[in-house]
């Protein structure tokens, strides 16, 4: 396991103001720098062969003089009942040229712990770059806060202990020196491109029987877990910046010279912006699909198309789509990368595209939009148990191809020609190399999925994964709560089949269920 390094600072920051100034180019307070791992990475997807809405790709003229919407006051937090979601504000001003971010967020956060929280744990996943998060005021109720940050994690001690039920309101006030993107992750800049993923502090998950629950980064595989939570990002662009276009996790809304987003029961809120995008749109009924890309225009169509057809074929087989939009955003990388309402993928793809379904282009682009109902509407912990997205995720492609009698295609492609062995409830630190992971994980995971359908039959499988996603929708499930759902749909003894797949049993574990808000 690489570790997490980095000095330890402890400050108290003072924010003279909840709501930031109208136009704030560039925080100016006195920066408290935090010094980093500079070795420390993000990684894509791990595996490879009310007012009208403008659109995603709306453009906001930098010339405006914007007036700032108002936010609800934040001296009086008040309580709430449990099963009310964290709740995300941000004020964002996007220098594109220069690579800047100016950021004054709001975090509302209600308890459902269970018990008295006297402290918050942060995720701030920019600060294992180097001078790229630079944090200039944080407080509780207009009031300092202690805290301290090493590395990814940022624990913010309380006033005074949130009591269950209760709600927290803080304020940051940040900025964002943004890097080079890396070629095997998406956060940080191109020459042509821009893209802000987990580019925001947020409060992690607590879990009754692990505390706080933040994964140490691994150079592959995804080490975060989230609460589902609402989002409002309203984004403001800097001068010179007329050309730039944005895609998003949600579409845009202009307001008072401020485009706004607005996005619930997500795990992240993405951008991505570029001058140079071009877009092929369609629509799933309300739905709106918008492919971002950059070379051929065939290959930007069809991932328009192929988005559309395979929302349809998962709404019918999972249940409906959890977000207002559809994004699929062309960068550089390797492979594809989920995100809620937004997915990326390899440029390489679209170079290699030579018409048709049978490619990467669309394999890829079918998982990664599968990903918005494994991973988006249905969590779970990616670095413990990755199988319960990326198995079911890769699976969904072959219920995809199945539509187009490509089956048998489908498993040669995608499966078979990788010989694939392993246990699928291997999890990113078990000491594997990266394509042995992915062949236990995504491609064993996908047998297991196909044995599972063939023993119990598609009317109680494809019954199963609709009662799963309705259950644990907006949640987060475990091994345990799948099988737990899968017992209520079939007596079928498939004990040879986990047995075949598994190296724990999370189906035959003497433990009840574990569920997860």
């Amino acid at each position: 396991m690489r570790p997490v390094t980095g000095y330890v600072l402890l400050w108290t920051l003072l924010l003279t103001a909840c709501i930031p100034a109208a136009s704030p180019a560039v925080l100016s307070p006195t920066p408290l720098l935090v010094t980093p791992n500079p070795n420390a990475t993000l990684t894509p997807t791990p595996f490879r062969p009310a007012p009208t809405a403008a659109p995603a790709f709306l453009t906001l003229s930098p010339t405006q003089t914007p007036s700032l919407p108002t936010l609800t006051p934040i001296n009086t937090p008040p309580s709430q009942p449990m099963g009310v979601r964290p709740h995300y504000t941000f004020y964002v001003n996007l220098d594109y040229h220069t690579h800047q971010v100016a950021v004054q967020q709001v975090i509302q956060y209600p308890n459902q712990s269970g018990i008295p929280l006297d402290k918050l744990v942060l995720s701030v996943q920019p600060n294992l770059w180097p001078g790229c998060f630079t944090l200039s005021s944080l407080t509780q109720n207009d009031l300092p806060l202690t805290a301290t940050l090493e590395g990814q994690r940022m624990d913010v001690a309380l006033l005074q202990p949130l009591q269950p039920g209760e709600t927290v309101i803080l304020a940051l006030g940040y900025q964002l020196d943004l890097p080079p993107k890396k070629f095997e992750g998406t956060f940080g800049f191109l020459g042509y491109q821009l893209n802000l993923t987990n580019w925001y502090p947020f409060v992690v998950p607590y879990d009754s029987r692990q505390g706080w629950v933040l994964h140490d980064p691994w150079p592959f595989g995804e080490h975060l877990v989230y609460d589902a939570a609402d989002f409002d990002v309203y984004l403001q662009l800097a001068q010179g910046s007329e050309d730039v276009i944005i895609a998003a996790s949600s579409p845009g809304v202009a307001e008072n010279g401020w485009l706004h987003y607005h996005l619930e029961g997500a795990r992240t809120f993405v951008l991505s912006a570029s001058d140079q995008f071009k877009i092929a749109e369609s629509a799933l009924g309300s739905i709106p699909i918008r492919s971002y890309y950059f070379g051929k225009q065939g290959a930007g169509e069809r991932l328009a198309s192929t988005a559309t057809q395979a929302l349809a074929i998962f709404q019918s087989r999972f249940g409906q789509y959890p977000y207002p939009s559809l994004s699929i955003v062309a960068t550089e990388s390797p492979d594809g990368q989920e995100f809620d309402g937004l997915v990326f993928l390899s440029e390489e793809f679209y170079e290699q595209y030579q018409g048709g379904i049978k490619n990467n282009l669309v394999s890829i682009g079918v998982h990664e939009v599968a990903h918005q109902w494994w991973f988006g509407l249905v969590g779970n912990d990616q670095a413990l148990e990755p199988w319960l997205d990326e198995a079911l995720a890769t699976y969904s492609e072959r219920i995809f191809y199945e539509y187009y009698d490509l089956t048998n295609w489908w498993w040669g492609f995608r499966v078979n020609y990788f010989s694939p062995a392993g246990w699928v409830d291997t999890n990113i630190y078990d000491g594997i190399a990266f394509r042995p992971y992915t062949n236990a994980v995504y491609l064993r995971g996908a047998k297991f999925m196909e044995a599972l359908r063939l023993r119990i039959g598609d009317e109680a499988f494809f019954a199963f994964l609709k009662d799963y996603t309705s259950r644990y929708a907006r949640r987060r499930a475990t091994g345990i709560d799948f099988f737990a759902v899968l017992h209520e749909h079939t007596q079928a003894d498939i004990s040879d089949i986990v047995d075949a797949y598994f190296k724990n049993r999370p189906c035959c574990h003497p433990q009840a269920p574990l569920t997860l808000p």
